[in-house]
């Protein structure tokens, strides 16, 4: 009975935990999770950035407690969406207390860099202030993981528990939902209470997220990386925000080994079915009838095999690069390469130089945006347009093109069409101009600020995709954001947070009758 009595005022004391804000709740996760980079610091004998995430994360924890206790017995007045303001707010104000530590333990910059460098890990961007990776300190490297490696587990979790009850986040092209065709799913998605599904949803992929990523932390370190560069490239390549401890692939001790690794975890952020169905994007068939996963493996297979036959086919002499191991690195390359930024991630393999000058492309940037724009799978970690939209459109064109060779058909869109609804063309297309004007919005508020033309719509993509090496690789040079005006960044990081959050959802938050709902 007392055992009992025990475990009931355990869950009485969760319920009323779960009654607050989600983003109090996501703030006391961010305040102990400072921890873990102070206590690195004190083993590292880096006891000044210690210390400045010691004092941060005591702050924290108290005013969360103190918080906690003020909204002790209030329920949440929001509408249904009260969760998705609370995610829009871990996004641009949570930054600002996860950049104190950053600032206070480099000591040699502004504050306005620190809060860029935490929106764009937050976001899982990836985009740096710091070009050198020297600047930084090894705690600093790994606050800068972590924040990112957390921004993932948050979307991870807000697929399901937040944007898939509103429709949002690519989920508005599924069949279910359609009107009509949500009863089905009512039970686990309509009617069920935020609170419980938060609760489960947590429960049923953090273990997952954690394993993920411990697993591959391992394999790199056993394949040559320092445990501090195998973690940070682990927790980069579960969140796909390509933060990098050595600023990049390149000076990573892993090597070839360590690509294969990485390349297979890549594989969880073209579809959610690789490592769950808790949405409705589920299908019974699984990976093998997934749309997502095939078109993501699809592209992943043609692009290098087209940079790779361009060598023949392009004009370019045939005596260079007749060396079998340079044509298989330089294959290799593209394929990881390819990979890395069509799921947003943005490592460039080591071998991507000689994947450029065995194709002898002279822009290869172009093509690193296109794939970024095109993105990674739905409810995923990945940013970008997402995979399942772009399928949407391409049934449809088929479509049209079947119509103007048999005016009179009638066809239905077949068992690889399931999982879009008879409206999902025309959404994703709403979604798809959406993106774009904010991306001409973008670039041209970047250019009235000073930024070069061509620099400026490089940020805009690496912004609104959420793949932030692309400064670093699409531009003819480095874009230096350290050297951006104030009004630069600030207009960078509105992108970065509208292309974690996407149009219809920034667009949901401003809809009065659905706060009412």
């Amino acid at each position: 009975m007392a055992q009992a009595h025990h475990i009931r005022g355990r869950r009485s004391a969760l319920e009323q935990l779960l009654e607050m804000p989600l983003f109090l709740l996501i703030f006391g996760v961010a305040s102990v999770s400072m921890i873990i980079p102070a206590l690195h610091g004190g083993v590292a004998r880096e006891l000044e950035t210690a210390r400045a995430f010691f004092y941060c994360a005591l702050l924290g924890i108290i005013v969360f407690g103190m918080v906690v206790t003020a909204h002790a017995g209030r329920r949440p007045r929001h509408g249904a969406l009260g969760t998705l303001m609370s995610l829009f707010a871990t996004f641009v104000f949570l930054p600002f207390f996860l950049a104190i530590p950053f600032f206070e333990g480099l000591g040699t910059t502004t504050f306005m860099n620190a809060y860029v460098e935490m929106v764009s890990a937050v976001t899982t961007t990836g985009a740096t202030i710091f070009d050198r990776p020297a600047r930084l300190n090894d705690t600093l490297h790994l606050w800068r993981a972590q924040v990112g490696w957390m921004g993932g587990i948050t979307m991870w979790i807000a697929a399901s528990a937040i944007l898939a009850p509103l429709n949002l986040g690519g989920f508005e092209v599924t069949a279910q939902a359609e009107p009509g065709q949500r009863e089905s799913q009512s039970t686990i998605y309509g009617r069920t209470d935020p609170r419980a599904r938060l609760l489960r949803v947590v429960v049923a992929l953090v273990p997952i997220y954690i394993g993920l990523t411990i697993v591959l932390w391992v394999l790199l370190y056993v394949s040559g990386d320092r445990p501090l560069v195998a973690l940070t490239h682990a927790m980069s390549v579960m969140a796909t925000s390509g933060i990098s401890a050595t600023g990049g692939l390149q000076d990573a001790g892993s090597g070839f080994t360590g690509e294969m690794l990485m390349l297979l975890f890549m594989l969880f952020a073209l579809s959610r079915l690789t490592f769950s169905q808790d949405t409705v994007t589920a299908t019974q068939g699984g990976l093998k009838t997934d749309p997502e996963f095939r078109l993501g493996l699809a592209i992943v297979i043609a692009v290098p095999l087209i940079l790779f036959a361009r060598h023949w086919l392009g004009a370019l002499d045939f005596e260079a690069g007749e060396d079998v191991g340079e044509a298989l690195r330089a294959l290799w390359g593209a394929l990881f390469t390819v990979m890395s930024f069509l799921t947003t991630t943005g490592f460039a393999s080591a071998g991507w130089s000689e994947a450029q000058t065995w194709s002898g492309l002279e822009t290869p940037g172009l093509i690193l945006m296109g794939l970024a724009l095109i993105g990674g799978g739905v409810a995923t970690t990945a940013g970008g347009v997402k995979l399942l939209r772009v399928f949407a459109l391409y049934l449809n064109g088929r479509r049209e093109l079947e119509r103007l060779v048999h005016p009179s058909s009638v066809s239905g869109a077949g068992r690889e069409g399931r999982r879009i609804q008879r409206n999902g063309a025309f959404i994703a297309w709403i979604f798809f101009m959406l993106f774009a004007l904010s991306l001409a919005a973008v670039t041209m508020l970047l250019a009235l600020l000073g930024v070069a033309f061509d620099d400026a719509v490089v940020l805009a993509v690496a912004g609104l995709s959420t793949t932030g090496p692309l400064i670093s690789f699409a531009a003819e040079e480095p874009i230096a954001l350290a050297q951006l005006s104030g009004g630069a960044k600030t207009v960078f990081c509105a992108a970065m947070v509208l292309g974690r959050l996407e149009t219809l959802a920034i667009i949901a938050l401003l809809s009065p009758d659905l706060w009412r709902g």
